[in-house]
């Protein structure tokens, strides 16, 4: 019994988080209503962690972080701001502010879109539309800002 429920329970989260399907027996409604919210909740807490990328986008930025983020499960924070700052740079949609930031925490830490990020240890260089970071002994600057 605690199987069958451990299993509704694992479909319902798959269904508010991460696109999956909606489970027998419960009201579609309600349950997109929870998934819209939880968007809501993770784009500010992305927000919190990337601010110069949604300050960037200014009052696009819950929906376009919905609509990147609905159908995705969540790698925390950080590194989901990561891959949408990644994104919007290969579609040519980086904000300025947002490719200062992308490119500082490239310079900073080694990210392969896997694994957690690891701070690098040797002096770096990175480009992210436009703008250019360097990280030396840990320290990191903004070499370049990205062209408004």
């Amino acid at each position: 019994m605690s199987g069958d429920l451990a299993a509704r329970q694992a479909e319902l989260v798959a269904a508010l988080v991460a696109g999956g399907p909606l489970p027998p027996g419960f009201a579609p409604t309600p349950v997109d209503a929870a998934r819209r919210a939880l968007l809501r909740k993770r784009a500010g807490d992305v927000a919190r962690h990337w601010p110069l990328l949604a300050a960037g986008l200014g009052a696009d930025w819950p929906a376009t972080f919905t609509g990147w983020a609905d159908g995705r499960p969540t790698n925390g924070s950080l590194r989901d701001g990561w891959d949408l700052a990644r994104e919007l740079r290969d579609r040519g949609a980086l904000p300025p502010l947002g490719a200062e930031e992308l490119a500082a925490r490239e310079a900073a830490s080694r990210y392969d879109g896997r694994t957690a990020p690891r701070p690098r240890r040797l002096p770096a260089v990175a480009r992210a539309g436009g703008a250019v970071a360097a990280q030396l002994a840990g320290r990191v600057r903004l070499l370049r800002p990205a062209p408004r």
